[in-house]
């Protein structure tokens, strides 16, 4: 049979390659061999699964390490099945382990399911939604969301036995959680150590579970959790609650609570970063000859100064009156943008003294041949703005 060749040989890349060199080399050679591509060349499709299976062994971290440590042998001797394709049911001296990993966890104490299995394992993390006002998010406060999650049994404290027992050490390990046995294989006679199948790895057994838990240590609860939200956040924002997720096994850490922000809309204000924009909304008379308005703010009432000749779509900053800044200190602006507002409808006397206003600004020309003059005066205060009554 020919030599197999090497993972990195096939993909051209050193030893110490990085993930994205491997992935850019395995790119580059994919388009090159497709069956595709080639649709003459036989040799095409059997590189072509030569490099797949290359890249599906070196662009998996744990994979990696074990072909580093023991090449091809891991993989069952084979390039064709891939590195999880091994079955070590099917060799002489190998039987009653599963795949690769018991192999290596009772030959070597490797493996990744050994690694599962030792120690009980961290809560998972949970996640929960937050609704917030406006005024909420802007500046923080205390709210409490509502949970439903696993805590320890408090009937057992968590141990899973019936209250007045304890749970027993197991007897086949000892309570070390691993049992040794001797086994011939092809490379001589090895000690085994694998997880204890009675006890599951756990040291204990119970004889007589608890009546809530059932023997899990663990139920299921509803809590309420109090969450301290800062000035500042904003919608999709995430809060992590340290210890605040599922309960884990035994004395392994709690997971996390992330609380996803969400802030209901404004009848007035719009955010945009840390500034609050406002819309002001002016009579002509007023976008004219200027005019002192008084202006609602996150922070309060605040006076400005408009200047003659404001036009539609000019805007007045009042500094520091926006949203806190999140990570740091002050904060945004409050910015007004102006709209002028045109009449639809004038009396008569109105209609003059605008009809002299015109003669005064040599505008009476023609006026009633045209789009008429009082469009005209909307169209140049209002450019496509709202008019009202």
């Amino acid at each position: 049979m020919p030599a197999e060749r090497d993972y990195y040989e096939i993909l051209g890349v050193s030893r110490s390659a990085s993930r994205d060199e491997i992935k850019r080399a395995y790119r580059k050679l994919a388009r090159e061999y497709h069956p595709d591509a080639n649709p003459d060349d036989p040799e095409a499709e059997t590189k072509f699964k030569q490099i797949n299976e290359a890249y599906q062994v070196l662009s998996d971290p744990e994979k990696r390490r074990t072909y580093d440590q023991y090449g091809h042998a891991a993989a069952g001797g084979s390039q064709s099945g891939g590195f999880g394709g091994f079955d070590a049911r099917g060799f002489e001296g190998f039987e009653g382990f599963d795949d690769i990993n018991d192999i290596f966890e009772a030959f070597f104490g490797g493996g990744a399911r050994s690694q599962r299995s030792r120690g009980a394992r961290r809560g998972r993390d949970m996640e929960a939604n937050l609704e917030l006002s406006f005024e909420e998010a802007a500046f923080g406060c205390k709210k409490e969301v509502e949970i439903t999650r696993s805590e320890t049994c408090p009937t057992c404290d968590g141990d899973g036995a019936r209250p007045g027992t304890q749970p027993e050490t197991c007897p086949e390990c000892g309570g070390s959680g691993r049992v040794r046995s001797a086994r011939n294989t092809p490379l001589g006679q090895f000690m085994t150590t694998r997880t204890c199948p009675r006890c599951r790895g756990q040291g204990r057994v119970i004889s007589d579970y608890c009546p809530e838990c059932v023997g899990r240590g663990r139920v299921r609860k509803k809590r309420t959790v109090q969450v301290e939200v800062p000035a500042g956040v904003d919608n999709g924002m995430r809060l992590r609650l340290g210890g605040e997720g599922e309960r884990g096994e035994g004395a392994a850490p709690s997971g996390d609570l992330y609380v996803k922000i969400r802030v209901s809309s404004h009848p007035t204000f719009n955010r945009r970063g840390d500034d609050v924009h406002a819309e002001l909304r002016l009579s002509m008379v007023e976008a004219c000859l200027g005019a002192r308005k008084e202006v609602e703010t996150l922070h309060g009432k605040e006076k400005i100064s408009i200047k003659p000749g404001t036009q539609s779509g000019d805007t007045h900053r009042i500094r520091d009156k926006g949203i806190p800044r999140l990570r740091g200190y002050g904060q945004g602006d409050h910015i007004v943008e102006v709209k002028v507002v045109i009449p639809r409808k004038l009396s008569d006397e109105e209609k003059e003294l605008l009809m002299e206003f015109a003669a005064l600004r040599d505008e009476d020309q023609d006026l009633a041949e045209h789009e008429g003059f009082f469009n005209r005066v909307r169209k140049a205060f209002n450019r496509g703005g709202d008019d009202s009554e």
